[in-house]
């Protein structure tokens, strides 16, 4: 079965794009906008509209797959791919990346995948103009690296890929990654990681109502949200565990996952591993109880060597006092290259995989299995600014991988992420016993 055409058509995220930068420096919240002028290049406004370009891969056999080619909340930022505008980048996917694809077998993922990361960003379009230029010579469609296709073109051809080469195979998605990097899919569904929002309470209560295995992210991004001494923070982990306790199933017991977009650092700077932010780390963790406590981002050192000797700097200084938090990596850990990097420098208990900054779908899925073997564990995360496609796809990814957790996502309503990547894990685990012939046993997310 071959690949007979590939067209784009503009839609929507499940979330806004967030200047990050200009709300650290204090742009206020004003409803569910944000006051202020943007810093970073591209935004026109703080906060502004969510946008996903939809792909559609036409197969020779008159199956239409579907990706969409999203990128992240807080594009720009920390070292990631600049803002995705789906109408400018939507000629670039039905021209050169189109004419790169046409003819070739729709069996062959990774042939077709890999082929998207050799592209290059300027490549020509029939009629010499160079479709990686606006008509004022701005670049539209190169990544951070300036020489490649931007991450999010990448990001949803590869899932069109997938679905086609599961619909040749007659297989799942699932198992099309998994035999194409010879890994061994989980048996049952990835634990969940759900993410709230501003809504920090309420979702986190919906969270633990169903019982999630790990919550609640809680978007710690202000000095407000963390307080002038971290006292904020502390009393929301507190109150995490106790609110867990009363609302959670019989004997659930939640993994407390927080991401602080480097407000630990903002509040306290380095070194990190001296008494007053070690000891900072341990009151949370005290706050936590029982509970293990992840803590995402603590600081952002500005570049990737940096945030590596920080975050080591931290995780040397939480270990020789005997603090049982682990940390997780997101800033500046956003390509495969960045993973590998923070993982071989020991740099981070959890690095987060965080999909549409890796492109392809097979680089997350290979930085994921980067992690087996080693003491980091592997967090298939990606943004609240996806959409239900490259959320299905990737709850296929992090089967196939065996990740140690998977993002809820798209959206920060949370309800609705979890119950699309759940129920995607659930209908995969399901059909591939049925397939096995192991049975019909009821597949449920492992705590």
């Amino acid at each position: 079965m071959r690949i007979e055409a590939v067209h784009a058509t503009p839609g929507v995220a499940g979330f806004f794009f967030d200047d990050q930068r200009a709300i650290k420096r204090g742009a206020s919240e004003d409803g569910v906008a944000y006051e202020g002028e943007p810093v970073t290049d591209g935004f026109e406004s703080v906060r502004q509209a969510g946008e996903a370009l939809l792909v559609e891969v036409e197969l020779s056999d008159g199956t239409v797959v579907h990706g969409d080619c999203a990128a992240v909340q807080y594009s720009g930022a920390g070292g990631r791919d600049p803002l995705f505008r789906a109408a400018e980048y939507a000629p670039v996917v039905e021209g050169p990346v189109a004419e790169a694809l046409v003819g070739r077998e729709a069996a062959d993922f990774l042939g077709n995948a890999d082929l998207l990361a050799e592209l290059p960003a300027d490549a020509p379009s029939g009629d010499g103009d160079r479709l990686n230029t606006s008509g004022d010579g701005d670049r539209l469609n190169t990544s951070a690296d300036g020489d490649r296709l931007h991450t999010a073109i990448r990001y949803g051809l590869s899932q069109a890929l997938l679905a086609a080469a599961a619909g040749a195979e007659r297989t799942t998605m699932t198992d099309v990654l998994a035999d194409a990097l010879d890994t061994e899919p989980a048996t049952e569904p990835v634990p969940v990681f759900g993410q709230s929002g501003d809504d920090r309470h309420r979702n986190a209560e919906k969270m633990m109502l169903k019982g999630v295995p790990v919550l609640p992210h809680g978007l710690i991004n202000s000095e407000a949200k963390i307080g002038s001494d971290g006292s904020t923070l502390r009393e929301y982990v507190a109150w995490l565990r106790e609110r867990s306790a009363e609302l959670g199933p019989e004997g659930y017991s939640p993994r407390l996952h927080v991401d602080v977009y480097g407000m630990i650092g903002e509040l306290f700077g380095g070194p990190y591993d001296r008494p007053e932010v070690v000891d900072y780390v341990a009151s949370l963790a005290e706050a936590a109880g029982e509970l293990p406590l992840q803590i995402e981002g603590p600081m952002d050192a500005g570049n990737r060597e940096g945030q590596i000797t920080a975050m080591c700097e931290l995780r040397e200084g939480l270990a020789d006092a005997g603090v049982g938090v682990d940390l997780v990596a997101d800033e500046w850990c956003n390509t495969l290259a960045d993973v590998r990097a923070f993982v071989d420098a020991g740099a981070a208990d959890v690095v987060q995989v965080k999909t549409p900054d890796l492109g392809g779908i097979q680089h997350s899925a290979r930085a994921v299995r980067y992690c087996a073997g080693t003491d980091t564990r592997a967090y298939l995360g990606g943004t609240c600014n996806e959409t239900e496609t490259s959320a299905r796809a990737c709850a296929h990814v992090a089967l196939a991988t065996d990740a140690a957790q998977l993002l809820a996502k798209p959206g920060m309503g949370f309800d609705e992420g979890y119950m699309i990547v759940e129920n995607e894990m659930r209908r995969t685990v399901a059909r591939r016993r049925r397939a096995a012939g192991v049975g019909s046993k009821v597949p449920s997310a492992r705590r």
